[in-house]
């Protein structure tokens, strides 16, 4: 049996080092090169630092090269390549201070909306969504502009709002006293450290109700608050409103827009068939 197994994998291998070859090959042989990773780099930096106003510039500069071929059927392809992009906005947003939770989030929703896409160009115009999205998720955790023991702190925090945080360990994780910290914490950012931790776990919260099935209190105890009760006093104290109420109101509306960008006219279609 593992002798199978063994044959089977090693062949799995040879397909894929064929086709690699082959790819390179054929790409050669039209005088194509592959896009640079300076193209993607681009992308990655402008997300990382929260940098709204460069995404736009950033999708209009002529691609250096090709696009890479996971598929052979051009709109799935399409759709292998904005995952594959997505993957890299996602990396880029948690760099940039957006909580893990939140940006894979973001990633699964995205992924599973390309998925509706019917034609190349709607799924080129959602991953330029993608990518503002993810900056502005950055831009909202608001890093970009703190010292270094502030940063540390914070991402301190991103890192820990599933448990109770406490000033002294992320007085620790930053390096610097307690007492110190408070005092560059509130002149740097505004607010104390601990209504900063009560932000973001409110935060973190919205994004789970707005584009996650978790109960009310799954949603409580998954940040580690003392209750759901509790949970719901500083929902409504940030907000304005309930946890329930702001479900009713938000839940998967973002993704309701989005899904229009992946629903191709007709004109559309026509054009990239032609």
């Amino acid at each position: 049996m593992q002798e199978k197994s063994k044959e089977y994998n090693e062949k799995e291998q040879q397909v894929a080092e064929n086709r690699s070859r082959n790819t390179l090959f054929e790409r050669r042989e039209n005088l194509q090169k592959h896009e640079s990773y300076a193209s993607e780099r681009r992308q990655y930096d402008a997300i990382r630092n929260g940098q709204t106003d460069r995404i736009q510039s950033v999708f209009q500069i002529t691609p250096d090269g090709t696009p890479g071929i996971l598929s052979r059927n051009e709109l799935r392809n399409s759709k292998n390549m904005f995952i594959a992009g997505i993957t890299l906005f996602t990396r880029a947003a948690i760099e940039g201070g957006v909580p893990e939770e939140t940006a894979y989030a973001l990633s699964d929703g995205y992924i599973q909306t390309v998925e509706e896409c019917t034609s190349k160009s709607s799924i080129e115009k959602l991953s330029q969504k993608a990518a503002l999205r993810f900056a502005q998720e950055v831009q909202k955790s608001g890093m970009q502009h703190y010292s270094r023991e502030i940063e540390a702190a914070v991402k301190y925090i991103h890192l820990h709002l599933h448990v109770p945080v406490t000033l002294e360990e992320t007085a620790e994780a930053a390096g610097i006293s307690a007492s110190y910290l408070s005092r560059l914490f509130k002149k740097e950012t505004g607010i104390s450290v601990s209504a900063y931790i009560r932000r973001q776990k409110i935060e973190m919260a919205k994004n789970l109700l707005q584009y996650s099935d978790y109960p009310i209190i799954e949603i409580a105890n998954r940040l580690s608050f003392s209750s759901q009760s509790h949970f719901i006093q500083q929902c409504r104290e940030v907000t304005g409103m309930t946890p329930g109420k702001y479900r009713d109101e938000h839940y998967m509306i973002h993704w309701d827009i989005e899904k229009e960008l992946c629903v191709a006219s007709k004109s559309e279609l026509k054009k990239e068939q032609d």
